[in-house]
């Protein structure tokens, strides 16, 4: 993009993801903090935000970026060796009695399937067709964000070389995803033999307050009966998990309100020192501004929910805009201020008046209405606007090549200009990029599924998903070779 609205996009692009996104992540995981503070510690909502908040806030201030690299790194195998240690003793409880008579109690036993039941077609509609169909190229949120973001961009873009950037990214989606749940799942199965309902939560935590009561408590309390020494083990993986996704969300957006905003809109010429100083000041607004919002909030869904439909439509047009030459800023400013209004409204008493059991609408229907509507804005927007200049479509292309039928008529007019584009002669990589997408989504999810079967002990369905994540990583490094990467 060029010219004024690209300059626009710039600074409202910071503000929108670096803050406003931003503190509904934050807020979640404070959230998360605030519960586990008040149940294992008996903390008050304010003190749990002052103690870890301050603690991170500090470290986050004073470690800068690559101190969130190296600590991350140390912090995610001690939360895993924290949630491990955790399933494996909590199972082992008397009132669970093993994993066998966990899987076969009558509160575990029905919840046990991968799959919702087709018989129940909200659940199917939720939890299967619309993440399937619509939510994963639809929705952008930080860490899920298709067409690409600042906040997976950051990480890669700090990694030694492109393939560096792709392994590690790999990596990271098979240990975050394939692995990293099923000692939290183990731990909520358990949790339904202990504490089956939100009643039985309450009625042993009488201290905690009606608006934080809900489901996302049973994991806090089911740590609670863990022995001094691993419970605190547990603990300390907890405040890691804390501080390292926290430190990577205020190094992300004091990043954006730095370079983006400040820099480029309120003083051009600050010196380092200065950016440094509106960095930590902007990590410490940020921090507060999330603080207020957990206490506001009362469950984990509830905020998800919020996140979710706030990026509804926003990850066609981050996909599209780099394979079609017409989208422009406008396009892009219009999506997000469409989606956050929209879902802001559907939130509110309008929403409750559109969607639910004896509404208009099943409740279901509301994100894809979001998708819908902002759709529909950012095409108008689009054909009502100015396409980008030749020169900047021109440079974009020449610089990153992204080849494909949306730039034939960039392509056509820069050739009667005599102008070349195309710097290599080797094909198009994008189409095997794309099914090495999907086929490194069913090696996550084969290696994901195969754990949890051989957890539940059905061995034949393990014995095929193992066979399944082989052929798909065989796959995958054959395709790797032919997007030019050689992670392995």
């Amino acid at each position: 993009y060029g010219g004024p609205p690209a300059h626009f996009l710039r600074w409202f692009r910071a503000v929108y993801l670096g803050v406003i996104f931003n503190v509904f992540a934050m807020a979640g995981v404070t959230l998360a903090a605030i519960k586990i503070g008040s149940i294992m510690l008996g903390l008050q909502p304010w003190e749990t935000i002052v103690y870890a908040g301050t603690i991170t806030v500090v470290f986050s201030a004073l470690g800068g970026f690559k101190g969130v690299v190296y600590t991350d790194f140390i912090l995610f195998f001690t939360a895993m060796a924290g949630a491990i240690g955790a399933a494996y003793y909590l199972v082992g409880l008397p009132e669970v009695g093993g994993l066998e008579a966990l899987l076969q109690h009558e509160n575990v036993s029905g919840k046990l399937s991968i799959l919702p039941d087709f018989s129940d077609n909200e659940a199917l509609i939720t939890l299967l067709i619309i993440p399937l169909a619509v939510q994963w190229w639809s929705s952008w949120y930080p860490g899920a964000e298709p067409g690409g973001g600042g906040y997976i961009a950051q990480r890669m873009l700090a990694a030694k070389d492109e393939n560096h950037a792709i392994g590690a990214t790999f990596f990271f989606n098979i240990m975050h995803y394939a692995l990293r749940p099923w000692p939290w799942i183990i731990v909520a199965l358990a949790s339904l033999v202990i504490f089956p309902d939100v009643a039985s939560i309450q009625e042993a935590f009488p201290m905690i307050s009606e608006d934080k009561l809900g489901h996302d408590l049973a994991y806090s309390a089911m740590l609670t009966k863990l022995p001094h020494g691993l419970l605190g083990l547990v603990l300390a993986s907890l405040v890691a998990a804390y501080m390292s996704t926290i430190s990577t969300h205020l190094n992300w957006g004091s990043s954006y309100v730095v370079n983006d905003f400040y820099k480029q809109q309120i003083n051009k010429n600050a010196s380092e020192k200065q950016l440094v100083l509106v960095g930590r000041i902007s990590t410490v607004l940020l921090m507060v501004f999330s603080a207020l919002f957990a206490l506001y909030l009362q469950n984990a869904k509830q905020l998800f929910d919020i996140i979710l439909m706030f990026g509804a439509g926003t990850g066609l047009i981050f996909i599209l805009r780099w394979f079609w030459w017409r989208i422009n800023a406008w396009s892009e400013i219009s999506a997000m201020l469409i989606s956050g209004i929209v879902s802001l409204l559907f939130t509110s008493s309008l929403g409750d008046q559109l969607f639910g059991e004896t509404a208009l609408m099943p409740s279901w229907a509301k994100f894809p209405i979001i998708v819908l509507i902002t759709t529909i804005v950012w095409l108008t927007v689009t054909f009502m606007t100015r396409p980008e200049s030749k020169s900047v479509l021109r440079d974009f292309y020449k610089k990153i090549q992204p080849g494909g039928p949306g730039w034939n008529k960039v392509l056509t007019e820069a050739k009667i200009d005599s102008i070349e584009l195309v710097e290599s002669n080797e094909g198009w990589s994008v189409p095997s990029g794309i099914l090495a997408m999907l086929v490194g989504c069913v090696l996550i999810y084969s290696i994901m599924f195969f754990t949890g079967n051989m957890i539940y002990g059905n061995y034949v369905n393990a014995g095929f998903l193992i066979v399944s994540a082989l052929i798909s990583g065989f796959i995958l490094t054959k395709l790797w070779k032919k997007i030019r990467a050689t992670i392995l």
